[in-house]
């Protein structure tokens, strides 16, 4: 069935990614109860925020949401021919992503071996490439065929290809793990980041006259977007279920796909570096998210060796702990984290989306101006 020239499916890319929202909401309940009577409890330890015991498997939820949000496109007129185009590639981000979620979900249950778990990653990140998704292309700031432009384009050979989609499939995946560390903000981090990658590849389909091929990136982005709202009631704070590694490797490794899947489809068009650029949204915003985790979990180690205890050895001096101790409650430490999250990803996109790069830029960096205030004030009660 023909897709009109100039109209985009956004209606049915809404409808895949509110599936996966109803489903996903709908199975956290099951799913709870499962995770209680298998053991799968995340028990409190002393540099832990939270306090009580707590079911994790959340992932798997998230999961059934993504493949029923996947089953309804599948179902809809417009969206069926990202089947028909790109089946492999689509049959392959799924696999990929059943392998991860059943990884993550034996490391909640049993904790594996880091060794385990990267092992896991790795052939995640092989079978998308296996599949066909794999990134083609790379912006380097040289190289511009004249005056006006800050780079060009590097087409990447089938080793090239295969290194970067590995590098960034486990780099996202990893860096997901990390940020999962208050209630809820793996699941908004991750939404806002496929909310972004999605908006991107839907510019790219009309950018490419509605060609069916370069569905299968926003129909992922979509569908994972939906898992992680759908998963936000039960996990904001004060969450009643975690996700998990089940879950933040499932949107680590989707991020990826979607990501690595719209590289394959700009090199069909006359793309630039912003459209790199825009494809690099999800790894912008959580490198800058682990960013400072990272610089805190350095600063620990300084701190410890500095009164001879072990780099190892916990204490509750990091992040969190410090937002919580000047004022910051674990909701608004976690929206904060949003707003950051959500004024890079949306910033990195509307530079491919806008042709005045300008604007965007002021935008940007009003936004970074109320995020560093919002971040260095917190709200003070009055006294009782």
């Amino acid at each position: 069935m023909a897709v009109p020239t100039l109209v985009l499916p956004i209606r049915e890319f809404l409808l895949a990614g509110l599936t996966a929202t109803v489903v996903t909401f709908l199975l956290v309940g099951p799913v709870r109860v499962l995770a209680l009577r298998l053991g799968a409890v995340a028990w409190p330890r002393k540099r832990d925020v939270h306090v009580t015991p707590t079911p994790r498997w959340g992932g798997l939820a998230m999961l059934g949401g993504v493949l029923a949000g996947v089953g309804m496109a599948y179902q809809l007129p417009a969206l069926r021919l990202a089947f028909d185009n790109n089946a492999s590639e689509v049959g392959g981000v799924l696999l990929a992503a059943l392998l991860l979620a059943a990884v993550g979900a034996l490391d909640d249950r049993y904790d594996l071996d880091a060794l385990t778990k990267f092992a896991g990653q790795t052939t995640a990140a092989g079978i998308l490439v296996i599949f066909g998704v794999q990134w083609t292309v790379f912006f380097v700031p040289w190289g511009g065929s004249d005056s006006s432009e800050s780079g060009s384009l590097l087409v990447l050979g089938q080793e090239q290809g295969v290194l970067l989609t590995v590098l960034l499939t486990v780099a996202l995946v990893n860096a997901m793990n990390f940020v999962d560390g208050l209630d809820g903000l793996a699941a908004g981090v991750g939404m806002i980041a496929a909310a972004a990658v999605g908006l991107f590849t839907i510019g790219l389909v009309g950018r490419v006259g509605n060609d069916p091929s370069v569905y299968s990136p926003a129909l992922i982005a979509a569908v994972l977007a939906g898992a992680c709202l759908g998963f936000l009631p039960h996990n904001f704070n004060p969450a009643r279920i975690f996700m998990g590694d089940s879950g933040s490797m499932l949107i680590g490794v989707l991020l990826a796909a979607a990501t690595t899947s719209a590289s394959g489809k700009i090199s069909i068009i006359g793309a630039d570096g912003k459209d790199v650029l825009a494809l690099f949204a999800p790894l912008i915003v959580l490198a800058a998210v682990v960013f400072v985790p990272l610089l805190d979990l350095l600063m620990a180690v300084v701190r410890r060796t500095r009164k001879g205890l072990s780099p190892f050895s916990p204490d509750k001096m990091h992040l969190h702990h410090r937002l919580l101790e000047i004022g910051h409650s674990q909701r608004r430490a976690v929206l904060l984290i949003y707003l950051w999250a959500g004024v890079l990803a949306f910033g990195a996109v509307a530079l491919a989306l806008i042709d005045d790069p300008f604007i965007v830029l002021w935008a940007v960096g009003i936004g970074l101006v109320v995020a560093v205030l919002a971040s260095a004030i917190p709200r003070v009660r009055a006294p009782r």
